[in-house]
């Protein structure tokens, strides 16, 4: 058995580095069984990738007696699917009369063309249900949740701290009788707060119930940066298209970042006329890019991947000898954030223009008068609050 499954918590005590947000949710849910009429009839959880956000409620489900009827968003994506599944459970009784929890999972993955009504089918379900829904997220604020937002109780999971892994890590070594080195298994719990990825890691690396440093190494690089790395010098270092044109094959990055780590780092491999030539491929291709999003015509993206893959390794007369360490861009967080900060503030404009029959190109521009009104007086603050129904992501960003 995979340990991700074999050490999923089992109860709401075994999560980690959420029990705050686990009180919150018992909270919700025992409203619901004990019939208090709730504003916000279902709950969107928000987070990193392996943070605990599923097997949360999963925990809180056995620790309630609840049964859980799942469905995954990006399985089950537009309209008439959505309705075919949830329509008949959001109202009739557990099979076995137990409590019930819906459980919408990914709706990252209502996505483009492929939704056809689905977000706004969820909406529906939600103002018909008579059980709590709980919907996950890794990113809430893109515009297509913008009324599904409004509909929910929103709460941010925390990111897990380095010594959370740690010490879970630990106790599965101490079941599975690891013979294990501390440093070297501090190193894979400080390589990243997913706990889902470090136990699979661990699990891969102690099949003969070892760990210790070496082995740690021998792990390879299985971050991105390494990968993306990689399939730059399959680019820059290359002249052939054919081996060109397949160095994005196996990078699980979007286009978007594949455009900013060959930006990043292209004026630090091409020179001259090579540079010029280089840049003259990614330019047309970002044009491309933008069109193909504006049409929703998809079909076309292989062009995109031949001109930032083939066109840039042949836009140079010959390969470069020099040593280049190629690096990420500082940009990725820095747009990261940016766009956090964008969609939150554009929720609220939303909110704004709805009450003030405004449009919301005019809101956003009162939205620093409304900061200062947040940090400067509470009484207000409440009535706006409550006015324009923010939730808590949203008052905490007019406070900041």
């Amino acid at each position: 058995m995979p340990w991700i499954r074999k050490y999923s918590p089992k109860t709401s005590n075994e999560v980690v580095g959420q029990d705050e947000h686990i009180r919150f949710i018992k909270d919700y849910i025992n409203d619901y069984k004990e019939k208090k009429i709730k504003k916000k009839k279902a709950l969107l959880i928000y987070g990193s990738s392996g943070i605990g956000k599923t097997s949360s409620v999963y925990a809180i489900a056995n620790d309630l007696n609840l049964e859980i009827f799942e469905i995954n968003a990006s399985d089950t994506r537009n309209k008439e699917e959505i309705e075919t599944r949830l329509g008949s459970v959001i109202n009739q009784r557990s099979l076995f009369s137990k409590g019930k929890i819906i459980l919408v999972d990914e709706i990252d993955g209502l996505s483009g063309m492929k939704d056809r009504g689905g977000v706004q089918a969820l909406i529906k379900l939600i103002q018909k249900t008579s059980f709590p829904i709980i919907l996950t997220a890794t990113n809430p604020w893109d515009n297509k949740f913008s009324s599904l937002r409004s509909k929910c109780e929103m709460l941010q999971f925390n990111e897990l701290n380095y010594s959370d892994v740690y010490e879970y890590l630990k106790k599965i070594c101490s079941r599975e009788n690891i013979d294990y080195d501390n440093l070297a298994l501090k190193s894979l719990a400080r390589r990243q707060t997913d706990l889902r990825a470090a136990i699979n890691d661990l699990q891969m690396l102690t099949s003969d119930g070892k760990l210790d440093k070496k082995r740690l190494d021998e792990l390879g690089d299985r971050n991105k940066t390494e990968t993306m790395i990689n399939a730059l010098i399959k680019i820059f270092k290359n002249s052939d298209p054919l081996i060109a044109r397949d160095a994005f094959e196996n990078v699980d990055e979007d286009i978007d970042k594949q455009f900013l780590w060959i930006d990043e780092n292209l004026a630090k491999e091409y020179q001259g006329k090579d540079l010029a030539e280089a840049y003259d491929k990614l330019s047309k291709a970002d044009v491309f890019y933008r069109r193909i999003r504006r049409w929703q015509h998809w079909r076309f993206l292989v062009y995109i991947n031949a001109l930032i893959t083939s066109g840039i390794a042949v836009s140079k007369d010959k390969k470069y000898k020099k040593m280049v360490k190629y690096t990420p861009t500082s940009r990725l967080l820095k747009l990261y954030w940016a766009n956090i900060r964008y969609m939150k503030r554009k929720s609220i404009a939303q909110k704004l223009a709805e009450k003030t029959h405004s449009s919301v190109k005019d809101s956003i521009k009162d939205i620093p008068y409304f900061q200062v009104i947040f940090n400067k007086n509470e009484e207000m603050a409440e009535k706006i609050s409550e006015e324009l129904d923010l939730n808590n992501e949203e008052v905490g960003w007019l406070k900041k």
